[in-house]
């Protein structure tokens, strides 16, 4: 079987989103390698620069991560808006997760690069949040699969 992708950070279509109206630096990168809505499945690469935010969000399907570069920081952020535990994952870091927690997630002072799958049978994956906890957008696999590279 010939392999659909081969990794090379510096060669990927990457799509850039920045929010300047963010309370904090929402600055990264997102390339989706795969999407299949019938099975509610994807998987995305996601690069952050040093110290730089995705949106606030809160993950709604099962994801598993692959920390592929740099450090991949997290921070939980419980119900009332306060802060709850802090996590740092570094290259080579492997984890998995049922839906969660509100989280804040930036790369580390060198950035990241991490590799995300996630897998929700009613095809939605993250919830975007404000930072009252009110959803903004719910992201799903139909939406996210008009932009594999």
């Amino acid at each position: 079987m010939e392999p659909k992708y081969n990794f090379d950070s510096e060669h990927i279509d990457w799509t850039h989103i920045q929010d300047p109206e963010a309370w904090y630096p929402c600055d990264y990168k997102m390339a989706i390698l795969h999407a299949d809505p019938e099975l509610g499945r994807l998987d995305l690469i996601v690069k952050w620069p040093p110290n730089s935010y995705c949106h606030f969000h809160r993950h709604v399907a099962d994801t598993t991560v692959l920390v592929l570069e740099g450090e991949q920081h997290l921070t939980d952020i419980l119900p009332d808006g306060s802060e709850g535990p802090k996590k740092v994952r570094t290259a080579g870091t492997y984890a998995s997760s049922p839906p969660g927690n509100a989280h804040m997630e930036h790369g580390g002072p060198e950035g990241a690069t991490v590799f995300f799958a996630l897998h929700a049978a009613d095809g939605k994956l993250f919830e975007m949040l404000d930072k009252d906890m009110n959803i903004l957008a719910t992201s799903t696999v139909e939406e996210m699969a008009q932009n594999v590279t």
